[in-house]
């Protein structure tokens, strides 16, 4: 354009732009860009939270927590029998016991779930389709049993500094419960040749209230033993009640179990004298001992629908009913020895 002359339109509006007075337009332009950029990324993180919150309730249901009642009680019996010995728990020991044990028992049932799947034992009806359903890969189970295995171990090296209990003690209790965790599934598989009710009768029995008992105490006494009878009988009703509602797929995958070998009619009774022989103790000791220990008792109304239910062959949610009757009766019991007059139990 000559000096001078006047601008024609088209180069005015070049011109305004330059100047910036048409800037609106790409302002309103980049802002609408940047709003579905930041959309975009917000976007991404709610997804990667929600993937977040599924891997961890995957990981959860996967541990099977309605279980856990069958490791935590125990931890609390053996601590209420050192209570009426020593007159008081340490409350540190007593936390790390129990996370010991716990871990432990969650590692059990991942192994539990990564060997039935492999063996082609889990299916689409079975109660635990983690990995039949995808719901995690064989290598997440895997690696998060590993890491809880690796946690137990750790816990029970802080037993070793906060328990006055010899170091062989502590390690032949733990790394026992430890094996028998791992071989009920894993290894020689001992649920697979009809030894697995030995196995959960001992560990989640005797073996975890020893346990307990013996880091707060810092000595093995065979006290816990006797005391862990109703517990473990009660606790082993859980799997017997799970391996009954399982024979036939049991059957298909050519493995053997207590409840395949008696059949369903001595199943049934099995499972009665598991559920209702720990009350007749209970009897005994209130009876004869102290009136505390008829607290267990009061969760006699929930073991008659148990009884029916498996009479009538429905063993749908049997396990899962039997485990909350066993932490109820656990705690009842625990409050027994804890409420107990000093001296009015019986000691070995």
């Amino acid at each position: 354009m000559a000096v001078g002359q006047k601008p024609s339109s088209a180069e005015k509006i070049v011109l305004a732009g330059l100047n910036g007075h048409s800037e609106t337009r790409h302002t309103g332009l980049n802002d609408t860009l940047q709003n579905h950029s930041a959309d975009q990324r917000s976007s991404g993180r709610a997804r990667v939270r929600h993937d977040m919150r599924y891997k961890c309730a995957a990981y959860v249901l996967a541990l099977r927590p309605w279980s856990f009642s069958a490791s935590l009680t125990p931890v609390a019996l053996g601590s209420a029998l050192a209570y009426k010995l020593e007159g008081s728990v340490d409350l540190v020991i007593l936390t790390v016991c129990a996370v010991a044990v716990l871990v432990v028992h969650g590692a059990g049932n991942l192994v539990n779930t990564y060997y039935d799947f492999s063996k082609g034992i889990d299916h689409k009806k079975s109660d635990d389709r983690t990995l039949v359903d995808e719901i995690l890969a064989p290598q997440d189970v895997v690696m998060f049993g590993a890491l809880l295995y690796s946690l137990g171990c750790l816990c029970a090296t802080l037993l070793y500094f906060l328990s006055t209990l010899r170091m062989e003690h502590l390690a032949l209790i733990y790394f026992g419960g430890l094996s028998s965790s791992f071989l009920y599934t894993g290894g020689i598989g001992l649920k697979y040749v009809a030894l697995g009710d030995v196995v959960i009768l001992i560990t989640f029995g005797p073996l975890a209230v020893m346990f307990a008992h013996a880091v707060q105490v810092g000595y093995l006494s065979v006290l816990p033993l006797v005391y862990a009878v109703p517990l473990a009988l009660n606790t082993e009703a859980i799997l017997h009640s799970n391996n009954t509602r399982d024979m036939d797929s049991d059957k298909q995958a050519g493995i053997v179990t207590l409840a395949i070998l008696i059949g369903p009619t001595l199943s049934y009774i099995l499972f009665n004298l598991l559920l209702f022989v720990p009350y007749v103790l209970f009897c005994i000791l209130a009876t004869h001992y102290t009136i505390s220990m008829a607290l267990p008792l009061l969760t006699l109304p929930m073991a008659f629908p148990l009884e029916r239910q498996f009479r009538s062959q429905c063993y749908s949610k049997i396990p899962q009913k039997t485990a909350k009757l066993n932490l109820l009766m656990g705690l009842f019991y625990v409050f027994g020895i804890i409420l107990a007059p000093q001296g009015s139990l019986p000691l070995l």
